[in-house]
């Protein structure tokens, strides 16, 4: 039985499960199927970059720990985005983008932490 390849419909030779003609065909298939979802990652994550940067300069710039939430949300920052959550005894969550995060002491004042690298 011949059979076609799933994006141009050329003759596919070779093993039975194939299902590309070759590899260019393959990877333009899966990056039209996925190009959506590719976006949406996309930027999302340079939205986590933008506030991982304006996190990181205020923690390399500080001189005292408590800052101006003003800080924050002058620099566009996006308080919906973040990669995990850290509740500590008193019960307080702290908010990470990857290494570094920050915790809010109240309605106008926030501290940036970072963990400490264990690799």
């Amino acid at each position: 039985m011949e059979r076609s390849c799933l994006y141009c419909g050329n003759r596919v030779i070779g093993r039975i499960d194939k299902k590309f003609c070759s590899d260019s065909c393959r990877n333009t298939f899966n990056n039209e199927l996925n190009q959506d979802i590719n976006n949406l990652m996309r930027t999302t994550h340079n939205k986590l970059r933008k506030n991982y940067r304006i996190l990181k300069r205020i923690h390399l710039n500080s001189t005292h720990k408590k800052k101006s939430l003003h800080q924050l949300i002058s620099k566009d920052f996006n308080f919906d985005l973040f990669t995990s959550t850290y509740k500590n005894k008193q019960g307080k969550i702290y908010y990470f983008i990857y290494d570094i995060g920050y915790l809010k002491l109240d309605q106008s004042s926030f501290i940036v932490v970072q963990k400490k690298s264990y690799l």
